[in-house]
This record gives C-alpha cells, structure tokens and sequence, in this order.
C-alpha cells in the first residue's frame, strides 16, 4: 500500500488540517468538517475532532484487522487537541470528554456504515458528569443509547454475528425498554426517568452478557478502539458491500473514521437534533427544508422511530402540522441555522444534507455534504441555481445524474384515475412518481418475489439498512414510522424509488403477514399503488401514465445540445419506435433489424412465407418465397426510412440462425405442410437438418447470404427500392446497410458484389441516384484484429458489443443466470459486461479495431448499438475512443444525450 506517514487529521476551531479537496483521504464527511471549520469563509461552529483516514482503512482490510504502526501515538496527539480545544479530558472523572466514531467514504453511503456515540461513558465518567450536568436523566439517557449502539455494532456485528429475524442483541434490548414503558404506562421514550434509565442500563449489561457471551467494556479507551474498528469492519458489511454494488462504488476506496466530540440534543427541552436540507430534496423547491426532534439525539431522527417536527412554517405538512418548528420554538436559533445554509449553498453552489446538534441553547454543526435529491429535485435545482447565477450551464448539466433522468421518464399516477380513488393512507411523499405492486412486508421476500417476475411493494414499520436489497428490489416503499430524513427517504431518494414514509395510520404485522387501516385487513400478495410526489396510498392497481411532458425537462435537454458532440441514435425495428425516438432527440437508426418482422404483432403471414422459403428444396422455390417476403421486408423498410427522412438508418441484414423460425408446434406444422404440399414428417426431417449445436456461432448472418446470395438480393433490393420511391416522393432516405457476424474482408467483398449488382438495377428502373453507405457489424474478435483490412470495404463500423462480449468471455449470454451473480457477489467482476461495456478488456478490442479502421480510412464511421450503448459510463467510454455515436432503445436516448454531453464537459475540464 502507498502509505502516508500522517494518518490522522485534526480538525476544530484552531489548526484544522485538512479541506474539502481531500476527500479521497478524509472521505466526504472528514473533509467537510474540515472546510466547515477551517475555511476562512465559514469557520462554522463544529465539534472538535479528528478523522483517521481512508488508508488505514485500506491497510487494515488487508492485515487482518491490524493497525499501520504509529497511528495509536497520532491518535493519543490529536485525541489531546480535542481536549484542550473542548476544555474535556477523555475518560477523566470529573470533566469528562465523550466522542462518537462515525464513518465517511468519499462518496456518501447513507446509512450503509455504522455509527457510535457516547464513547467514553463508563462507571468512572458517569458520577463526574451527573456532577456537571446537574442532570441525571440525561446521563442514564446517554448511556442506555452508548450500551445499544455499542453491543449492536461493535459487539454483534463487527463480530460476524448473523442473528435470527429479530434476535439481533439491539432488537433485544429494545424491548426490554418497550416492556418497561407498557409496565410503566408510558408512551414515549422521553417519558423514562432517571431512576428508570438507570435501571434499564443494568438490565442492559446484563442481557448482553447474557446473549454475547462477554461484558459491556467499562474502559473509555477499549470503548473507543472498539468504535474505530467496527467502523473500518463496516466497510465490508452486508449492507454496505450491497450498495456499494447497486451505486458502483470501488471496494478499494475504504472509508474514514471520525472522531468527534459529542456535543448533545438530549440535554432538556432547550436542546435538540436535527437534519436539514438547503432545498427540498424531493422536489427541489427552493425553501429550507427539514425535520428537528427536542430533548433527542440524532439516530432519533434518521432511524424513523419518532415523528420528527418540521423545520419551519413553510415546510409543514398534514402529517406534521399540529407539531411546534424550530422557527416558532425558538426563533434566534432557526435564524443562525438559516444563516449557515446560506453560506454553505454560497460556498459549495450546491444543496447541501445538514446535521446539527442544539445544546442547552448553542447551535453545533456536526455535518454538511451534497445532498442526495430526487431526478425531479436534481432538474429543479440544476435549473433554479442556474438562474440564480450560482452555477454555469456545463456545471448546471453535471447535476442531473443520467440514472436520475432515467426517473424523471418514468410513469406517474393518471391523474383522471387518482380524482375518482379514495385514499386508504397517506404519509410523507418522500420518494418521486408512482408504484404499483403486490404488498410484501420483507426484504427477503421482496427479492424473491421480485426474481420470480412480480412487481413488489415492500411495506416495513420503519426501514433499516439491512432492508437494501429489498428496497431495491421493490417498484416503491412504504413505511409506518418515520419522516423525510429518515434511512428509507435517504436511500429511496438517491435511487428514485417511489417512497411514502411515516404512515402512522398503518399498522404491520410481519408474522401474520398483514397490514391493518383502521379495521380493513390488507394480505401480503394484495396490490396497492402509491404516489410518492403526494404521500398517498390506494388500494388496487391503479393505471400510470407517461412522465415525459415536462416544459423544465425540455428546457434542461436543450441546455445538454450545447455541449453534446458523441452522436445518439436509437434502435428501432418499426416506424412506430422510430417516430418515438425521434422525439426523444435520437438522430438516426443505428440498428434496425429485418426479422423483426417475424416476431409479435402482424408477424404470422411474413413468418409463414419465410418458413416457406426455409424448406424450398430448389433455387427457384427459394427465390418463389422470396419473391413473396420482398413485400414485407419493402414496407417495413419503407416505413422507416420515411419516420426517419434525413437521417442515417442502419438496416442490418437478416441475422438469426434459420432454425429458430421453423415451427415446433404439430398444429403449425401440419398447417404449413399443406400449405407447401409436403408432409409433416419431412417438415420435422428438415428442421432435424437445420439443427445446429452452437446456433449462436453457426450458419447466420454473413454466412446465409453466402450461402444463398438470392437471400440477401432480396433485402438489398428492399431497401434500395424503398428508398427510390421515397426520393421519387421529395423525401431524404439515407439507408446505411450492415453485414453483421463478419471474420474476414473477403466475407465483406462478396456481399458487396451482390449489393453492387442491385444498386445499378434500381438505379436504372427508377431513374434515380440513390446514396448508402456499406459497412460492417464488429461482433467477432478476429474482426477487431483484423480490422484496417475490413475497413478496406466497409464505410462504417457499428460494434454489435452484445455479442463481442459473448465471444470475448467465452459467455454464453443466455446462460449466465446460473454464475454471474456469483461473479459479481465474489466481485470476481465488477459489473455485469452484457450491461457496462468491459472497459479492461473487450474495450481494448474496440480501441484497437477503431485505430485499425481509421488508420486505412480515416473518414471511417464507428458507432456501438448493443445493449451498452444507454450505459452511461460505456457512452462516456466510447466518446474516449473516439466513436461517431452510440445508438440504443428509444427511452433511454435522452440518457445517452445526456452521458454524452457529460463526458464532453469533463473532458475539456480534464485538460
């Protein structure tokens, strides 16, 4: 490992070390304290602190959970500076200093790693603080949390331990606390007494004792190295390795450790937590935004388990409104807050997620980061901080993620169907746009459900971060408990799931499978639909409608047009598709497929004449059922080419082995048996005879027309007379046609010869110049190795990487179900190929056949239109390599412009 002498970073109201830009060191939380306590503009009031850095995160993965020697003696050195900067000693009897260890990688994971507060509370420390405080309550409150969060992460989970479904050692000590509020007649955890608290904390030690084996630590410093490690060991937990997957976030990068001074919103009513948005981060409505809880700590209002109360007047809603803001309880303080946002949107220019602690009347910050948003929050915000000057137009296209663009494509609920529902619930709109599903109340069973084909809704009495997998899984999320700041609103927000948070009507019952509303049971299995724009549930599936009609959206697209220069077209195989990507900004048809034709709607009379023409015997039956597909190929061709009037179309030539067209049914078979005048014993003697071993390597593509140069006659004069009677009619076709599954120029010069020989004789029967280009599907590796000799005949290039990836893994991509998400688990590899081009290796291939083809022709166009070519980091890939353009399915085109004009910018930026 390239090590750093300096492990540790201090960071306080005098000799802060470190700053924003240092993030891959610090990781996003570490260097944002830093800059909001060093920078000359800000110097915020934070905690004081330090943060040991992603390195020895790093180095401590890789040794057996072992330290870099020396960083024990940098820690002891900064951990004195927080004391002296506090006026607290650590583990000191009379004037106790306690910390928290919280993690930080560079990007944020919310809610993926662990947290400890209270370090350092223990029976040496408590009395001094009582002492100090002159509050007990708040002391027992401390330590019941210290006891829970500690035995929870350090103890269980840093230890490997899987407990059964609600047998975690938390769950467990959580309901001894429910069991004596019940027994005390309390409702709320605030109702605790001292007396009662401390009770509760023996009852604690004791039952973590008795579930794992070992006792609470009472040394503050084991309690701190505990932390410290639990939060390295992190890193590479359940949750945090699966989000780290879902988002593509390295495993390399490890994450940083915080220690910071605990300051506390658990002090009395004059104290409290707090998470704040500097804009709505649902909608992106320019209003400060959040959720304060009083007498409370932080965990109190992520983890979902109280109602928090809203941050202002103009924020409130129904669910919330009866509650006090922080702007009426106490009217300085929100100003100050207010304040900070101001400068922290004016110094970071962008909408910056809040974390602050009120103690006994002082304002803390403890934490500020961009802030994860909506796709419709990120557009809103792009565009509003755009017109308010705190942005540029490239900066202004960088902030709308293309996966969040993705979202803003997505349905929303009819609004004509929603006037005529009635509601059963509603709750906090904490997630975008609209979700149908069946009703499952776990993680687990919304992945399997999910797996098996059924759109899910995954209904929790509050979310945890164990629940990622199911979060992902489902169409949307629903939960009883919680506000806009809680874990489920974090995560569903940063993937643009459809999310309702806080409920409260709702009541869940996981063993018996249910959900009451008032006296109305609903059963997992039945299907509910869910507006997260307006927090609302409704009972059944209710129809959604397109998204797409947006006038800011339409803006924001022409702002991408500015710095877009990688070309996007679309793959459509009928006019319909391609009328519809043409609207979605797609400049040409990079692959049109002719047997579409033989699939789905319309296809059984041009399927029944081509199976026709697969079981001719004769030259002259072949060309008879040619003659009579030439019909069909001609209109669809047509139709294209007019939807698409001046610009390119790629039409590739018929690709698919014949033996998946021949009938396997009796019925159709004897149909086409009579229709032919054989019988159907020699129908099934010629498919027996068309079977193939390895079909996807066998007699397709090239290798048809070689074989029958009749059938690619037939395709070629389709295209050229659909093009003549277009020109005839004042239009503009530009057909480009592709011979795909190509080895070898030769291949390429055979074909082109028939090409030729039909060119000249529409030409001549039409009276008209018609202009194409002639190129080549680059499928096979042996293409890329020897493409300045396929670049000799073909004009352009258009990589088919679906099937250069097959053939480059040796994958069979029909098959892959049954090992690669054990691949990706193993992280073996990193990204499914057949979804991200593999940059490392088939993205050498393609370099090399680009710099191959283009040093033979140097006008030689190169485009990709696999299933990669909406893949954001493979279009920013192919802009590196230098391709004209990528094509992909119609709805993911404007995700394509976007990626595009994103790598363009970051280029010039690179430079």
């Amino acid at each position: 490992m390239a090590q750093s002498a300096k492990y540790v970073y201090f960071f306080g109201p005098q000799g802060t070390e470190g700053n924003a830009g240092m993030v891959n060191l610090l990781g996003g939380k570490g260097a944002n304290l830093a800059e909001m306590a060093g920078h000359p503009d800000l110097r915020l009031p934070v905690p004081a602190g330090f943060t040991i850095t992603t390195e020895v995160c790093t180095h401590f993965m890789k040794h057996n959970a072992q330290y870099p020697e020396g960083l024990k003696a940098q820690v002891a050195e900064a951990l004195a500076k927080v004391e002296a900067a506090m006026g607290m000693k650590f583990g000191d009897a009379g004037n106790p200093l306690l910390v928290s260890c919280r993690s930080g990688a560079r990007r944020s994971m919310p809610g993926m790693m662990e947290t400890v507060l209270n370090v350092g509370l223990c029976s040496k420390t408590i009395p001094g603080l009582i002492k100090k405080t002159n509050n007990p309550r708040f002391v027992y409150d401390a330590y019941r949390r210290l006891i829970m969060m500690y035995s929870d992460v350090v103890m269980e989970k840093a230890e490997g331990i899987e407990p059964a479904e609600g047998q975690g050692i938390r769950q467990q000590l959580e309901r001894l606390m429910e069991a004596l509020k019940h027994k005390k007649g309390y409702e709320k955890d605030t109702d605790l007494t001292a007396e009662d608290l401390q009770t509760l904390c023996e009852q604690f030690k004791g039952k973590v004792r008795e579930v794992l084996g070992k006792p609470f630590p009472d040394d503050p410093q084991e309690q701190l190295w505990g932390g410290i490690g639990a939060v390295f060991k992190s890193w590479n937990g359940k949750r945090a390795v699966s989000y780290r997957r879902i988002e593509g976030i390295p495993d390399e990068w490890g994450t940083a450790c915080n220690v910071q001074s605990m300051v506390f919103g658990n002090m009395g009513d004059n104290s409290a937590t707090g998470v704040a948005f500097s804009r709505n981060p649902a909608t992106g409505e320019n209003k400060f935004y959040g959720e304060w809880l009083p007498n409370a700590q932080g965990e109190d209002v992520v983890a979902g388990i109280r109602t928090p109360n809203p941050l202002n007047i103009a924020t409130k809603s129904e669910q919330n409104k009866h509650l006090p803001s922080l702007e009426e309880a106490a009217p300085a303080l929100y100003k100050e807050l207010d304040d900070i946002r101001i400068r922290l949107e004016k110094h970071y220019h962008d909408m910056q997620d809040i974390e602050f602690t009120i103690q006994e009347g002082k304002l803390w910050m403890l934490q500020c980061r961009v802030g994860k948003r909506t796709g419709t929050a990120a557009l809103n915000i792009a565009m509003d901080m755009l017109g308010e000057k705190l942005i540029d137009e490239a900066t202004a296209v960088l902030r709308v993620a293309p996966k969040q663009l993705d979202e803003l494509l997505h349905p929303i609920m009819d609004p004509a169907a929603e006037k005529k529902a009635k509601p059963i619930a509603s709750g906090l709109p904490a997630g975008p746009g609209a979700a149908c599903g069946q009703i499952v109340f776990t993680s687990d069973d919304a992945v399997a459900w999910a797996k098996q084909g059924k759109q899910v809704i995954l209904v929790r009495e509050e979310t945890n971060p164990e629940d990622v997998e199911g979060m992902r899984a489902a169409e949307g999320i629903l939960t009883a408990r919680g506000g806009m700041t809680s874990h489920a609103a974090l995560v569903a927000r940063g993937w643009g799931k459809c999310c309702i948070v806080g409920a409260g009507t709702i009541k869940i019952d996981v063993a018996a499978g249910v959900m009451k509303i008032g006296d109305k049971i609903w059963k997992q299995g039945d299907e509910v639909t869910l507006n997260g724009t307006r927090g609302l549930v409704y009972e059944g599936r209710l129809p959604l409608i397109d998204a797409t009609e947006n006038p800011r959206l339409q803006e924001f697209m022409k702002l991408v047009e500015k710095f877009r220069e990688l070309g996007v077209r679309t793959n459509a195989d009928t006019p319909r598709d391609a009328k519809l990507a043409r609207e979605f900004g797609a400049e040409g048809i990079g692959l049109f497929r002719t047997e579409h034709m033989f699939y789905g709607e319309g296809s059984d009379e041009p399927l029944f004449v081509l199976r026709k023409m697969i079981l001719s015997k004769t030259t002259a039956e072949r060309q008879k059922a040619l003659d009579e597909l030439f019909v069909f190929f001609k209109r669809d061709i047509k139709g294209t080419l007019e939807a698409m009037d001046g610009l390119p179309v790629t039409i590739r030539l018929l690709d698919p082995p014949l033996h998946e067209f021949v009938p396997q049914e009796e019925e159709k078979q004897a149909e086409l048996a009579k229709a032919v005048g054989i019988t159907v014993e020699q129908i099934q003697e010629r498919a027996r005879e068309l079977h193939e071993t390895n079909p996807m390597m066998g007699h397709r593509g090239v290798r048809l027309g070689i074989s029958y140069p009749e059938v690619t006659a037939m395709q070629v004069r389709a295209i050229f007379e659909a093009a003549a009677e277009l020109i005839k009619a004042g239009k503009k076709p530009r057909p480009e046609i592709m011979v795909p599954v190509t080895c070898d120029v030769k291949e390429l010069d055979v074909t082109k010869a028939v090409v030729d020989q039909v060119h000249a004789e529409v030409e001549r029967q039409f009276g008209a110049k018609i202009e194409y280009l002639y190129g080549t599907m680059i499928e096979i590796p042996r293409a890329c190795l020897l493409a300045d000799k396929m670049a000799r005949t073909a004009q352009f290039f258009s990589f088919g990487t679906n099937d250069l990836t097959q053939m480059g893994f040796g994958f069979s991509r029909d098959d892959i179900g049954g090992f690669l998400p054990t691949y990706l688990e193993k992280r073996i590899l990193m990204a499914d190929p057949f979804q991200t081009i593999d940059q490392e290796g088939i993205g050498q291939l393609i370099e090399m056949a680009v710099s191959k083809g283009r040093a033979v022709r140097p006008d030689l166009k190169v485009g990709i239109c696999g299933e990669q070519g909406g893949d954001p980091d493979s279009v920013e890939f192919c802009f590196r390599t230098g391709l004209n353009y990528v094509s992909c399915s119609p709805y993911r085109v404007p995700i394509a412009r976007l990626a595009a004009a994103q790598s363009s910018i970051k280029s010039k930026r690179a430079k």
